[in-house]
């Protein structure tokens, strides 16, 4: 969390992955403190202001009691959250093998890392980016743990760019 917003305890949030959508009244987190320990805690309240999310807890009712929560990480149960179409967790993708259109593995998603144009996957060791994108990308099986791409010649191996 951000920082305290105001003297009732509300706080800004600053979402990651899953963002604001998985946060609304009644929503139970897990607060994960900078000194290690973690705190379960629902939320009472979600508004915005000036773009920017602000979130009010039960039992965090000052500035003082939210100021203990300043840079706490939060988590939502992955149960809690809904996934649309198209969309996947992190760990569903990280150890699926990267294979292209013809069946050759090219490797293992080593992380899943967020831009603001488009998700990356990094493959390997070397951990070379592969764009999320369906211009690359033209299946997604979890259940296999598998990812079906069609890249451009050099995407992985910059060697490899001038042989096509």
């Amino acid at each position: 969390m951000a920082g305290v917003f105001g003297l009732r305890g509300e706080l800004k949030v600053a979402p990651s992955r899953i963002g604001e959508d998985s946060l609304a009244a009644g929503v139970d987190v897990r607060a994960e403190l900078g000194d290690g320990t973690s705190r379960g805690l629902r939320v009472r309240a979600l508004r915005r202001h000036q773009g920017r999310p602000l979130l009010a807890f039960e039992g965090v009712d000052d500035a003082d009691a939210a100021q203990l929560l300043v840079g706490a990480a939060l988590f939502v149960d992955r149960a809690a959250v809904a996934l649309g179409e198209g969309e996947y967790f992190d760990d569903d993708l990280v150890g699926c093998a990267l294979v292209d259109v013809t069946g050759i593995v090219l490797g293992d998603v080593v992380a899943v890392e967020h831009y603001p144009a488009q998700d990356v996957l990094l493959i390997g060791p070397s951990r070379a980016m592969v764009p999320l994108v369906r211009a690359f990308v033209r299946g997604i099986d979890v259940g296999a743990r598998r990812i079906t791409v069609d890249l451009p010649p050099g995407l992985l191996d910059p060697s490899q760019a001038d042989e096509a």
